[in-house]
């Protein structure tokens, strides 16, 4: 008969220059092998959630000055959908469960704020590791409103 023991998640303090250090779980800590379009140097962020709202931060676990706000696109583009081509699926090791997020761009106003609907980052939650895809041959856009005019009447507090 066989044991077998669930490692342990553990906690590791990461300086960030908005909040100072953090305290994050493991389990919230995704390698990039490629790094992002940009940042290809920096292979390792982790999700730090915004409380009260949706969105959450990318933040690299190297480098304090480099976050990105993050939202699941599919709260504000309910239809939202695309297919991962094989080789995303064969780099990301995806047997059938992902996590999607849009980066977000915050605008002095707030209503044109928008989230980048043609490159989703596509994380793997089961082993932790995520990449920024490209859509190519796609409808989407970079700069996609998140709220409709309708919607910016009702936004209240920060992101």
């Amino acid at each position: 008969m066989y044991k077998f023991f669930a490692k342990e998640a553990f906690n590791i303090i990461i300086q960030t220059s908005m909040w100072g250090k953090v305290e994050v779980n493991e389990g919230n800590i995704f390698r990039f092998p490629k790094g992002l379009p940009g940042f290809e140097d920096e292979t390792e962020f982790a999700i730090i959630s915004s409380e009260d709202t949706p969105f959450s931060y990318l933040q690299s676990v190297k480098e304090p000055g480099l976050s990105f706000l993050i939202v699941s696109p599919f709260i504000f583009a309910p239809d939202y959908s695309f297919e991962l081509n094989d080789l995303d699926k064969e780099e990301l090791d995806i047997d059938d469960q992902v996590t999607v997020y849009s980066i977000v761009t915050i605008h002095s106003e707030i209503n044109k704020s928008t989230m980048n609907l043609l490159a989703p980052v596509v994380l793997n939650p089961a082993n932790r590791v995520g990449k920024q895809i490209v859509l190519h041959q796609s409808s989407y856009e970079t700069r996609h409103l998140i709220w409709t005019e309708d919607e910016t009447k009702s936004v209240k507090g920060g992101v």
